[in-house]
């Protein structure tokens, strides 16, 4: 099962932004690379988009570029900030993860930790989204933890996207990194599909 994809000419005639424009974009880091997908067609190669992240994305470049320059937006889009270090009690006085949320994430991923990271405070602010959209429960929220935890600790990155499945009310996720289309069993149904680069930017622009 696949995201929904868009055409770059589609995308070009939707957004009424040029090709030199996206590629400009793409250059600039406002645009994530894996989001240019390359498929074949029957007229040849051509490059498609994840439809929904990819018209959020241009949406927000084309509303703020007048009062950012692209290195600011840049850094805004960035999905992670390795000089982040915050305290349990700075998160929770800015409002980016409830008491419960973060001591589910200090039981199963950070024991003992006093400072947390950028990729620290993303998980404790995706779980605490998950839990109050009452999307999963609380043990399907430590298994998120445990499996976020895991992926960016190998890969050091946060250009994933958590995919989380249940069926006959046994769940489980799994993160692809590269957009690759996926199939899951019959009758298994998908409970969530979050990207990291859009919880990141909503966690920049609402909190850091």
């Amino acid at each position: 099962m696949s995201e929904e994809l868009l055409s770059k000419k589609d995308l070009l005639e939707l957004t009424g932004i040029s090709y030199g424009q996206l590629y400009r974009w793409k250059r600039k880091d406002l645009i994530p690379e894996e989001w240019f997908i390359r498929k074949s067609t029957f007229t040849g190669q051509e490059t498609f988009f994840p439809k929904e992240r990819i018209l959020e994305r241009i949406d927000k470049i084309q509303k703020m570029k007048e009062n950012l320059s692209l290195d600011e937006l840049a850094e805004m889009f960035s999905p992670s900030v390795s000089e982040l270090s915050l305290r349990k009690e700075e998160i929770v006085k800015r409002g980016i993860a409830s008491e419960t949320a973060f001591n589910l994430f200090l039981e199963i991923g950070k024991p003992g930790v006093e400072q947390f990271t950028f990729e620290a405070v993303l998980t404790v602010y995706l779980i605490e989204k998950l839990l109050r959209s009452g999307d999963i429960n609380l043990e399907e929220a430590k298994m998120v933890i445990q499996v976020t935890n895991d992926y960016f600790k190998r890969l050091n990155q946060t250009n994933g996207e958590l995919i989380i499945v249940r069926k006959l009310g046994i769940s489980t996720c799994f993160i692809m990194s590269d957009g690759t289309d996926f199939s899951i069993e019959k009758d298994a149904k998908i409970i969530k599909r979050v990207a990291f680069t859009s919880v990141s930017e909503e966690l920049r622009t609402n909190f850091l």
